[in-house]
């Protein structure tokens, strides 16, 4: 029985009945694929305003609900590590259902919780309601799956590198934005604020987007294993965020780093009995087998750890008094102080999205890292907030100039119907590294301290962060992403002049093809191209 429920697609001259049939730049609907792009572009940009005040507005919640450093930020951990349990259920689910009937109910679950998330009475409740939220960062993996359904492949490398810029983009307008209403109201309020547009576009998605073509009807979700990679991530998650306050050799602590990495046996046992089984699991070894599949996925790791470590530590230097090596801003202004990153984070991914087809996944890939790396570095040096600003920009080049190109390398090389396990799947990785990201950068924080006690104001009786503290974060971040980098060569190039002979029929100037009908035909003779051994 195949894999798909899917039906022979008319207007591409007819499949067999399970085959799904790729667009070509003959047959894709540019009005509809772009105006699914829009749609995914205002989620995007509305998750990102939500996120892009919270960050700032850390120190507040931390003084309201009377947490140090390190626990407030699991309110970051939390919702990270969700969305890694999460992911590949929904993404799974959205290969069973059907992207667009997914899509919804995330986008529902998600306006719930960030409605609830405002009403917080304790930070226990929050912490609950951000975790609830973390279904929020299942969206790009859906979204991702319907970009690659929507486009050819001459203009996914754009199409990718366009929802990588609006990260970009939603940075540049919900730091300002989210930051001047938690500034004025609180950050309640600005939970509040976006309630209205996450439902105007929960209606969008059921008014504008089809439902995806591509189903598996047959397939089994994995529940058991993301309960366990959900369970296990969480005490890791616990122990970083609670150490310092437990006692790093407590009971509490080692209970929980304990109980994290027990667990990861169980998941590993789970995941080989469901295999064996006949099902496809959590994380899926016939994907990961895939070089370029596994490639992406170590890379997208280091990049979702470094770019959690820098936002975290950033915020707090810009919003610390100088006695930490901080520039003593308010809410609004750090939310201001982080849109160069944004700008520049933009800017790159725009070009790299052109890029990328003439130039090859892995040299861009490759400068991306060195370059997030060198930023880093410069950041950890930097003595002043202009210096600060300058050098951010350049590790959001970096990070714009990494995450737009290798997403190609993964995106290109799998098969349409395992797209979206797979998007998931390196969701499941990238945030990964984002969920234990801000735990070290706040673990640090709270451990390396001045012995200044705070006596009044937003962050009264914190014990001030040294300047060291900032310092190893930054170094820490430059150390993995350059060890990140390594992954990059093991891969098979998709793109460019250099591109794998596997990869010969993918078009070379997809940048240039615009609205062109390509005029060459392909030379692969099945519709939908081999996985890679």
């Amino acid at each position: 029985m195949p894999e798909t429920g899917r039906l022979p697609d008319t207007t591409t001259g007819g499949a067999l009945p399970g085959t799904p049939v790729p667009k070509t730049m003959a047959t894709f609907d540019r009005a509809y694929a772009n105006r699914v792009m829009l749609v995914l572009a205002g989620i995007v940009m509305v998750v990102l305003y939500v996120e892009g005040m919270l960050t700032p507005s850390l120190p507040t919640i931390q003084s309201d609900f009377h947490v140090d450093t390190a626990q407030v930020s699991l309110v970051i951990s939390a919702y990270a590590i969700s969305g890694v349990a999460l992911s590949p259920v929904v993404g799974k689910l959205g290969d069973i259902y059907g992207k667009r009937k997914v899509l919804m109910g995330v986008m529902l679950a998600y306006a719930s919780a960030v409605s609830v998330t405002g009403f917080s009475p304790n930070f226990e409740f929050m912490l609950a309601a951000r975790t609830v939220q973390g279904v929020g960062l299942t969206i790009l993996p859906l979204g991702m799956s319907l970009v690659r359904e929507e486009f050819p492949r001459e203009l996914v490398p754009r199409a990718q590198g366009i929802l990588s810029a609006m990260f970009g983009i939603g940075f540049a307008i919900s730091l300002p934005v989210g930051s001047a209403v938690s500034q004025s109201y609180g950050w309640r309020d600005t939970y509040h604020s976006a309630i209205p547009v996450v439902l105007l576009l929960t209606v969008a998605v059921f008014l504008l987007v089809r439902e995806s073509t591509y189903r598996r009807p047959n397939t089994r979700v994995d529940y058991g294993g993301a309960a366990l990679l959900g369970g296990a991530l969480a005490g890791i998650v616990a122990a970083l965020s609670e150490g310092q306050s437990w006692g790093w050799r407590s009971p509490l602590t080692l209970g929980f780093a304990g109980v994290g990495l027990a667990l990861l046996v169980p998941f590993v046992l789970w995941e080989l009995r469901w295999t064996r089984a006949g099902h496809e699991p959590i994380v899926d070894p016939r994907l990961l087998r895939e070089r370029n599949v596994a490639v992406t996925n170590a890379v997208l790791t280091v990049a979702g750890l470094g770019m959690y470590m820098a936002l975290f530590a950033l915020i707090y230097r810009f919003e610390f008094p100088p006695v930490s090596g901080g520039f003593s801003q308010n809410i609004l202004q750090a939310g201001i102080d982080i849109v160069p990153l944004a700008l520049s984070m933009m800017g790159v991914a725009i070009l790299a999205s052109v890029a990328v087809s003439k130039v090859g996944v892995k040299p861009l890939a490759l400068a991306g890292a060195g370059l997030t790396a060198v930023g880093f570095v410069l950041l950890a040096a930097a003595q002043t907030l202009e210096q600060s600003l300058l050098y951010e920009t350049v590790t959001g080049a970096g990070m714009a100039l990494l995450n737009a190109s290798i997403i190609n390398m993964l995106v290109l090389s799998v098969d349409p119907k395992d797209m979206g396990q797979a998007t998931a799947m390196n969701n499941v990785f990238r945030n990964l590294g984002g969920s234990v990201g801000a735990p070290i950068v706040g673990s640090l924080l709270a451990a390396y301290v001045t012995g200044v006690i705070v006596p009044s104001g937003p962050l009264a009786g914190t014990n001030l962060p040294s300047l060291l503290a900032f310092q190893y974060a930054f170094w820490i971040a430059a150390a993995i992403t350059l060890v990140g980098a390594i992954a990059v060569f093991f891969g098979e190039e998709v793109l460019g002049p250099r591109r794998h002979p596997k990869f010969a029929h993918l078009p070379q100037l997809a940048g240039r093809l615009g609205g062109r009908s390509a005029t060459a035909p392909s030379p692969v003779p099945s519709p939908v191209p081999p996985l890679a051994e």
